[in-house]
């Protein structure tokens, strides 16, 4: 099954045409409409693009047991893996059509423990968006009880969408 999974996961990727032809915040918009596919990694880290907006994205979701550690608690990976997403594409809906990020570093604190199954909302909000770089902070907080269970910051490379 997880085979299956990632070969049509793969196929319906977003294109380099998408990527070129869109703003990125058309693109971001168009993956929280359905319209282009989300990542495959959302799948795997239980986690689905929530809201959309210029400089701000947020994503949902809750961990499961595959995603805790030796010792019992949630992977650090897993935090560490939400703030990137979130923080990173929060800086793509600052980008005009033709141009895309990659992370270039990122920071994870994590503050408390987070239970297996809690639904959380990992935030991420841009602080700066040049033309070589974009800087944004993130969260992890609990949709029901509003805990802060994780912060971050990213530094991302801004650069020409490849075309083609």
């Amino acid at each position: 099954m997880p085979d299956q999974f990632f070969a049509r996961a793969f196929e319906e990727l977003p294109t380099r045409a998408d990527l070129a032809g869109l703003s990125g915040l058309e693109f971001m918009r168009a993956i929280l409409e359905g319209r282009l596919s989300g990542p495959p990694i959302g799948a795997l880290m239980t986690y689905r693009l929530h809201e959309v907006e210029p400089g701000r994205v947020a994503f949902r979701g809750a961990p499961e047991f595959g995603h805790v550690n030796p010792m019992g608690g949630v992977h650090g990976g897993w935090y560490g893996t939400l703030l990137d997403s979130c923080m990173a594409c929060a800086v793509m809906t600052m980008l005009p059509k033709g141009r895309i990020y990659t992370t270039l570093e990122y920071k994870v604190n994590i503050t408390r423990a987070l239970p297996v199954g809690m639904e959380i909302e990992a935030l991420g909000v841009v602080s700066h968006a040049g033309r070589t770089t974009g800087v944004a902070e993130g969260t992890i907080r609990g949709v029901e009880d509003g805990k802060l269970y994780a912060t971050g910051s990213t530094t991302c490379l801004i650069m020409a969408a490849p075309e083609g």
